[in-house]
């Protein structure tokens, strides 16, 4: 597997914590946790969202979060936490899932079925074990 990315949750801008982001070319991982490790990851064409937080204080420390929603059932809502260049890893989340939907030939409604199978499975909460 070729990872195009990688970070870690930052604190105070240094990468001192134990939640590990990557990228490849079909999926996104976090990886969470010191002596009980967890991944979670999303495949790419199932993304159906990104957007970028950038609070006061994670701008004064160069970092941002990309919040990356998806039709996936176990981690629909898929935060990267503080990590650096945040504009940047978005824009490089948003084409490789572009990519990734062209590779599958995804057209729009096929997505749009996907999303709504999911609709009475959730109350609002994020399903994902993430922190902020």
């Amino acid at each position: 597997m070729n990872i195009l990315w990688s970070d870690r949750k930052r604190w105070l801008g240094l990468p001192l914590t134990f939640t590990k982001y990557s990228l490849s070319e079909d999926r996104l991982f976090q990886e969470t946790g010191l002596f009980t490790l967890k991944e979670e990851e999303v495949l790419l064409y199932r993304v159906s969202d990104i957007s970028l937080t950038r609070t006061l204080g994670q701008r004064l420390f160069g970092v941002g979060t990309v919040c990356v929603m998806s039709s996936d059932k176990t981690c629909p809502h898929l935060d990267l936490v503080n990590v650096k260049n945040p504009k940047e890893v978005k824009e490089m989340v948003f084409e490789k899932v572009e990519a990734a939907k062209l590779a599958r030939r995804m057209r729009t409604t096929e997505i749009l079925d996907d999303d709504l199978d999911g609709i009475d499975d959730h109350d609002g909460d994020h399903d994902c074990d993430h922190q902020h």
